[in-house]
């Protein structure tokens, strides 16, 4: 197994360093689903298609891990969605993979 870890701060502030898969082709997104730290039917709404927003981030660490570039979807995601920050993404737009071991995230609270 190819696991890392990552800090996910669910929506009611909880901290949570979870083993995140780096060779099942997971995104945080569904890593947030599959530890259930967040309610049911409010994370992910749209399937990871960049097209709802239900899975913004706050990263806490972006310097420390190496980020994708937000694409044109997320980026007009995030242009419409409700409590954007400077370091939000999409969850569904991160993939896991090595590059991110460490990755420190805080749940956007549902808009």
């Amino acid at each position: 197994m190819n696991d890392i870890k990552i800090t996910i701060i669910d929506r009611t502030g909880n901290e949570h360093i979870v083993d995140a898969p780096t060779d099942m082709n997971m995104n945080i997104m569904e890593l947030v689903r599959a530890y259930e730290l967040a309610e049911e039917g409010t994370i992910g709404i749209c399937g990871g298609m960049a097209m709802c927003a239900s899975c913004q981030c706050y990263v806490l660490n972006e310097e420390e891990v190496n980020l994708p570039e937000k694409n044109p979807d997320e980026e007009a995601m995030l242009w419409e969605a409700f409590n954007v920050k400077e370091n939000s993404r999409l969850g569904c737009q991160i993939g896991i993979s090595p590059e991110i071991e460490g990755l420190r995230i805080e749940l956007a609270p549902e808009s």
